[in-house]
């Protein structure tokens, strides 16, 4: 990481949030608003804090995980007691002299605390809150408890993960519904953050984990209104499109191919299978994949003959999308992750350098950061805090509309 690159100017310079949250999805859009600027207040219980302190691979300091060093990055912590009026009171003061609250407790949580949405936009009239739970805070279902795990088995992806009559299978990172939520909390929160700047008025995003995962399944939804068909396990390939899947090379190591358009599966026949007679006698997507079996025999006869390096070489000479399935060894030492800064790292007082991925999405002329790790429990306790709380210029007051 570049020191000049942690202190130029970012877009979100000026913005405070607060994050009341637990785990991994609404503190991972906190996270991304930190790496572009904003000053990002981590509001723990002092009894332990986020249990993400204790997720994940443990280090030699207590209540630091690997998973809690890269996740929390760029955040400060202070330490409340939300079930005691002085905690309660103190966050208050935090809320008025803040411009977004991230949460992900289970809807009601809040309104208990008797911090609910009218008393926080009484305090507040700017401020955003981002509200992620695991079903959404109306519904049916809003009371349930949620991971990101049950998102994926409700929201529909789970069962699409694994073989043909196999067993449903865990669909990649068993996090992955809290961190798409919190790509969709993160884009909610910069909207209502526009919409403050020209109205002066703030307002919630309510994010579902479900939702999310829900979202990205392409045309399954279409596709069963219209024709009432019901995706199913797919295995290596897809219903889609073919060849397109995974494939075993000569030393025992898998490559993904993916042919989306005839005009590659005409590539692939002519240029690296060298059978250009499949292109004629199987040039659309309908008719590849009528005979599949035909088509992916042809193509697991190439890649069982080289080896994985060759497959992707050879692939990509012939202008075939294919890419080696990595595994994070892998990653570590490829030459594209290497030049593209994928990985970077960042030195820990205590436990020296801690390597992470990398900030996202690239910004050419006000690029993201990475100033710190996360942070120790309550190291914004004392001082900070009390200047903070003391301090009447930081009220996000109503005279500030005028301004917007």
């Amino acid at each position: 990481m570049n020191d000049s690159d942690s202190k130029a100017k970012k877009p979100l310079d000026g913005i405070r949030v607060l994050d009341l949250a637990t785990f991994v999805a609404a503190p991972f859009a906190a996270t991304i608003l930190g790496e572009f600027g904003a000053e990002v207040i981590k509001v723990e219980h002092p009894d332990g804090g986020d249990p993400m302190r204790r997720f994940g691979t443990a280090t030699e300091e207590p209540n630091l995980t690997l998973a809690w060093l890269s996740e929390a990055r760029n955040k400060h912590s202070v330490t409340l007691d939300l079930k005691s009026a002085d905690g309660v009171e103190k966050f208050k003061e935090l809320v008025r002299r803040s411009d977004v609250v991230c949460e992900n407790f289970r809807p009601g949580t809040l309104e208990r605390w008797g911090l609910g949405w009218d008393i926080l936009r009484e305090l507040n009239p700017r401020l955003v809150l981002l509200r992620i739970s695991g079903y959404g805070q109306d519904g049916p279902y809003r009371d349930r408890p949620g991971f990101a795990r049950i998102a994926h088995a409700f929201g529909g992806l789970t069962y699409l993960a694994g073989m043909p009559d196999g067993p449903p299978v865990t669909p990649g990172s068993t996090s992955l519904a809290d961190y798409i939520s919190g790509l969709y909390g993160a884009v909610g929160i910069l909207l209502a953050l526009r919409e403050v700047e020209r109205s002066g008025s703030g307002q919630v995003i309510d994010v579902a984990l479900f939702e999310s995962i829900f979202r990205v399944l392409d045309e399954l939804a279409p596709l069963f209104a219209k024709h009432g068909i019901v995706r199913a396990p797919e295995g290596t390939g897809t219903r889609n499109a073919c060849p397109h899947g995974h494939f075993v090379c000569a030393d025992g190591k898998w490559v993904a191919i993916a042919c989306t358009a005839d005009r590659i599966w005409r590539r692939m026949a002519k240029n690296v299978l060298e059978m250009p007679e499949l292109a004629v006698s199987h040039p659309t997507t309908a008719s590849r994949l009528a005979d599949r079996d035909t088509i992916e025999r042809a193509v697991e006869a190439f890649t069982k003959a080289h080896p994985m390096s060759e497959v992707v070489l050879r692939c990509a000479q012939g202008d075939v999308p294919c890419g080696a399935i990595n595994s994070i060894e892998d990653i570590f030492a490829d030459e594209h992750f290497a030049a593209r800064g994928v990985l970077t790292d960042v030195v820990h007082e205590t436990l020296g350098k801690i390597v992470i991925p990398n900030v996202l999405p690239r910004l050419s002329e006000t690029p993201g950061a990475i100033a710190s790790l996360g942070p120790s429990l309550g190291d914004w306790d004392g001082e900070h805090l009390t200047q903070l709380l003391d301090d009447p210029s930081q009220i996000r007051s109503d005279s500030q509309k005028s301004k917007a």
